[in-house]
């Protein structure tokens, strides 16, 4: 086998995309700050335990594991940095303050999901400490407007709500044995196969579930499962925070908001609304994200929680190539005025490509349209034809 092959879905990024991708993590980290967010970068690998502290079974079957040679014990790859990032608010910062976090990293995954990468470039932002829909609401908006700074002006917002599940199976135990199946058959809205799953549910529990499925699009789905659905006090707090997450999306004016009741993925790990954003260009959705309040109990300090991830290389794949930088070539040489004045263009903010010797520049990223001359003992700009 060549030595220059990399494992299945593992892949190289090579300049021009390397720099849309590093344009967006730059644009979208300070538009972060903008809003207070702080940066954390938690480590690549942890002791597993803590690693997978909270997450659920999904988390689990995506981690690599590695033994530690110092300590013996089992380590893990991060694939995913929102319980890296709790337990840093929970256990190191110990803040009794909201607290707003943000992160931007490489994850890695033992499957690709779909077509894509096992690599993720992965960036979110988090807020501890409020339990109220205001925080939710906040980072909802911060996930919108950082498509939009990203290039992207066309975007649907699904929100859900794992309360509503939970009301549901709340009683019935047979349909609690049976979550992680339900909520992939959910999520495919696979009607059918629900029928023969819930066949010996109670019957309030199955007629419940079987209708979720039909719950799916624009917010008048919420006062439709308030007509389908029982009136269990869970399901009745779940789409009142819904019709308020709704209306406040919708102040925006140029987003679509629909309701998907059966989208329940990460149901394990979600304790309250949740959201999933999509763009013109790609089925899956760009944006996840969502509140997980028990989260921080696993280190000691339960803290209301609630944030987003995305997928910077997802992303950047969406969008077109980057156009080439402007840049200025320039001969290789020790004179000082020569090196005086790259430095000088170099500190303006131009890009200065020096030619090295016998050899002639050949850049994906870079369109030499300009070059420096000597002109009468002084370097001057001209133009390159």
């Amino acid at each position: 086998m060549p030595n220059w092959l990399l494992p299945e879905s593992i892949a190289d990024i090579l300049p021009s995309e390397a720099r849309k991708i590093e344009d967006l993590r730059r644009i979208i980290l300070d538009h972060f700050r903008l809003y207070g967010y702080e940066l954390v970068m938690p480590p690549m690998l942890e002791y597993l335990e803590s690693l997978l502290a909270g997450a659920g079974k999904d988390t689990d079957l995506r981690t690599f594991k590695l033994i530690d040679q110092l300590s013996g014990r089992t380590l893990g790859l991060r694939a995913d940095m929102t319980t890296q990032v709790a337990r840093i608010d929970a256990h190191l910062l110990n803040r009794t303050s909201v607290t707003r976090l943000c992160y931007a990293g490489s994850v890695l995954h033992t499957r690709p999901s779909g077509l894509a990468t096992r690599e993720p470039l992965q960036i979110g932002a988090e807020i501890y400490g409020h339990a109220g829909l205001e925080a939710d609401a906040e980072i909802q908006e911060l996930a919108c407007a950082s498509l939009k700074l990203a290039g992207f002006s066309e975007m649907r917002l699904d929100l859900s709500h794992v309360g509503v599940l939970r009301a549901i199976v709340e009683t019935d135990v047979k349909a609690q044995n049976d979550l992680t199946e339900l909520t992939v058959l959910l999520g495919a809205k696979d009607v059918p196969a629900l029928q023969v799953m819930t066949a010996d549910y109670d019957a309030q529990t199955r007629a419940a579930l079987l209708a979720l499925p039909g719950l799916y699009g624009d917010v008048t789905v919420i006062d439709r499962a308030r007509s389908v659905l029982p009136a269990l006090p869970g399901i009745t707090l779940a789409l009142d925070d819904l019709t308020c997450l709704a209306d406040f999306a919708n102040l925006a004016g140029d987003i679509k908001v629909a309701i998907d009741l059966a989208d329940l993925r990460g149901y394990q790990y979600e304790s309250g609304a949740m959201f999933a954003l999509y763009v013109q260009g790609l089925p899956n959705a760009v944006v996840r994200g969502g509140r997980y309040d028990h989260v921080g109990e696993a280190f000691g300090r339960a803290r209301p929680a609630t944030g987003f991830s995305m997928d910077l290389r997802e992303l950047a794949r969406l969008l077109p190539i980057a156009e080439r930088k402007r840049a200025i070539r320039a001969p290789w040489g020790k004179e000082a005025k020569l090196r005086t004045k790259i430095s000088q263009l170099r500190q303006a903010g131009e890009v200065v490509i020096q030619s090295l010797p016998g050899h002639d520049n050949d850049q994906d990223e870079f369109d030499c349209d300009r070059v420096l001359v000597l002109n009468n003992q002084d370097w001057v700009i001209a133009p390159l034809f």
